[in-house]
């Protein structure tokens, strides 16, 4: 694959957002593998007290916060202020990508991102719970995750009540509405929480990559919000009939499916933007051109090329929301 860059030649950053539970799946690994040889420089964002990344205070991110996320990017940024950064999200990793995207809006630094099976509808999702392998599943790893901090939380959360938990949304509500300083209801939460309250402001293209046999998302009928995707020009869906849950695999050694389509999509972003800032370029050049031309004495103005002729190359737009 062709290697992505700036207009200056440097490689473009990859942010990879992992599922919450905060697991490092081998697809997530896969994808920056793809990614590194595509010459981008991948980056990992884990959560506070996940996969290692220390807790540093009692206080742990709530499913839909992006303020860490936040920092994150405006760090990679500082480091690499010219370089494009694009950013992927895996599974209910999604959450914390267009919450980002809705609060940020245009001042986003993202060019582009992309959502592998994501979970839209979440507080439905907590509620109406996953499959019984699943569910128990994800509930142990993050029981064994925040059990090495369960005397650091003991301050803030009912760390019995907490590691009890036999549900999902058991313990969400346990570390985040349950505290002892500032308990909250479930709805007040997810007020705060759910990942599409701003999503009308998000300013870069997204495309979201799902299968209708997800078994942890569920059909996409009754988990999928088609009317985002027909009423917001930056949303894409592409909806496969196979692929599980973040899988699209492809016969070893071939990466999965899902990590090309989202690469090609990046450089063909990349490209329409390269082609934006050319043309508008030669529309300065031209005008200053035309402007400096005098015949018989006097200012002969002409009309530079329209905008109009961009639209009928692309029929996407940038939008600047605030």
């Amino acid at each position: 694959g062709r290697r992505i860059t700036s207009a200056g030649g440097l490689p473009a950053v990859l942010l990879v957002i992992p599922n919450a539970w905060g697991r490092l799946t081998r697809n997530v690994l896969g994808l920056c593998l793809l990614a590194l040889e595509r010459g981008y420089y991948p980056v990992i964002f884990h959560r506070r007290g996940h996969h290692g990344c220390p807790l540093v205070s009692p206080r742990l991110q709530p499913f839909g916060d992006p303020s860490d996320l936040k920092e994150a990017v405006t760090y990679i940024r500082f480091r690499h202020p010219a370089a494009p950064l694009f950013a992927v999200s895996e599974g209910s990793g999604s959450a914390l990508l267009l919450s980002y995207l809705g609060e940020c809006g245009s001042s986003s630094y993202v060019t582009g991102a992309a959502c592998i099976s994501p979970v839209l509808r979440c507080r439905e999702w907590f509620e109406t719970g996953l499959p019984w392998p699943y569910e128990r599943g994800f509930l142990i790893h993050q029981k064994i995750a925040l059990s090495r901090y369960a005397t650091a939380l003991e301050d803030t959360v009912d760390t019995s009540r907490l590691f009890r938990s036999r549900s999902l949304r058991e313990f969400e509500e346990a570390l985040f509405c349950h505290t002892k300083s500032f308990p909250i209801s479930w709805d007040t939460y997810w007020d705060r929480n759910d990942p599409l309250r701003d999503v009308d402001e998000a300013a870069v293209p997204v495309l979201c990559i799902c299968s209708a046999d997800d078994p942890v998302c569920g059909p996409p009928d009754h988990t999928l919000t088609t009317e985002l995707f027909h009423s917001n020009p930056y949303f894409f869906l592409l909806l496969s009939r196979h692929g599980g849950h973040c899988g699209f695999l492809r016969q070893e050694p071939l990466p999965a499916w899902s990590h090309e389509v989202i690469l090609e999509s990046f450089r063909a972003l990349t490209e329409f933007f390269r082609m934006e800032e050319r043309m508008k370029g030669l529309s300065r050049h031209r005008a200053s051109f035309l402007g400096g031309r005098r015949r018989g004495g006097a200012l002969q103005r002409r009309e530079v090329a329209s905008s109009s002729n961009l639209e009928e190359i692309f029929s996407w737009k940038r939008s600047y929301t605030r």
